[in-house]
């Protein structure tokens, strides 16, 4: 297990604080003695020692207000991708981070760490321990992805536009662990649906899938490494397990885990992906007169189906990044968390 570094007593923001990753990311700086505000547009974490600001991440006066004395702030706000809202996704993730890079500088923030995502530069062709010199998605399957490359180059832009001000964004891949709202809980949700028999292409597709906990991680060791003429500055790190793992797989032992039967049956990959494709089509033609939401999109049979995993050399050597918990143990302490999605609770 990696050694964690102890940082001296730091005010940092952690905007988005009450998501998923937000709060633990919280509770692991309150751990290693940093003073915590937390901004979020739901005050839903009640955490000792952390104050909170509740307010919009677009209203910079209630930014202002929240980043006072606040040296680091990490922004890991972000709606969740399957909300299949565009003008969500362009309000947060451009918009927002646009207000906040202008609302830091204002309050003299120094250091700002950026949630991004390693799909940015996935165009739903395989990628093989991919590392970050890729280039971005020039056709990104989703919207999400088109505002998180957007919000990406914003923070890093900003670094080399003020000296003062250094930035820096981790690209965490396939987030999973304890109180996720996403993964495991989709997953059982379609498991009960009868949706998860069927496995995507062939089943030999290599992915990451990310701890939570390497994921702050991650994020508290470019906080700490980030200074002036560091290699990091205006540059993005891939966190991962580092254990690339067949994804259907890691479905199986997930759904067999919580007493589901795991995925058998083999639909050919460019079938799925053509009717998702269609759907998507009907989905844009017809959204202005009915709600549909596709149970598959490109991007989800893409990630399903396709070799998409990434390099952690450059967190190595720039951070000392070592995943702390290993992918068996991750998965056995996000089970241990789910026993009230189990089959027949």
């Amino acid at each position: 297990m990696a050694t964690r570094i102890r940082p001296s007593t730091k005010r940092c923001a952690v905007i988005g604080g009450c998501g998923f990753l937000g709060r633990h990311l919280v509770e692991q700086l309150v751990e290693q003695d940093y003073t915590v505000t937390v901004f979020d547009i739901r005050h839903t974490c009640h955490l000792p020692g952390v104050s909170f600001h509740q307010g919009d991440l677009c209203d910079k006066q209630a930014l202002f207000t929240a980043l006072k004395d606040v040296s680091l702030v990490f922004h890991c706000a972000s709606p969740p991708p399957d909300s299949g809202d565009p003008a969500l996704f362009h309000r947060v993730n451009v918009q927002g981070t646009r207000t906040l890079v202008e609302a830091c500088r204002e309050a003299g923030v120094q250091k700002l760490v950026l949630t991004s995502s390693a799909s940015v530069v996935f165009e739903g062709t395989d990628i093989k321990n991919g590392k970050e010199d890729l280039p971005y998605a020039e056709r990104p399957l989703d919207y999400y992805t088109e505002t998180k490359i957007l919000q990406e180059k914003i923070v890093l832009e900003a670094c080399h536009k003020q000296k003062d001000f250094l930035t820096v964004a981790i690209r965490p891949h396939g987030i999973f662990g304890p109180r996720d709202p996403q993964l495991v809980p989709i997953l059982v949700d379609m498991a009960r649906q009868g949706k998860m028999k069927f496995i995507i292409g062939d089943g030999s597709n290599l992915v990451d899938f990310t701890y939570v906990e390497n994921v702050v991680h991650g994020h508290i060791l470019a906080a700490e490494h980030l200074k002036q003429d560091s290699p990091l500055c205006g540059k993005a790190y891939h966190i991962t397990n580092d254990e690339p793992v067949l994804f259907w797989d890691f479905m199986s032992k997930v759904l067999v885990g919580l007493g589901y039967d795991a995925p058998r049956y083999h639909l050919p990959y460019m079938l799925v992906y053509g009717i998702a494709l269609l759907l998507w089509i009907l989905t844009l033609l017809l959204g202005p007169l009915v709600t549909i939401k596709p149970t598959f999109t490109p991007m989800r049979v893409a990630l399903a189906g396709k070799h998409h995993y990434y390099s952690c050399a450059r967190a190595k050597k720039d951070l000392g990044y070592q995943p702390l918990v290993g992918l068996q143990e991750a998965i056995a302490q996000t089970l241990s968390s789910y026993t009230h999605l189990q089959r027949g609770v």
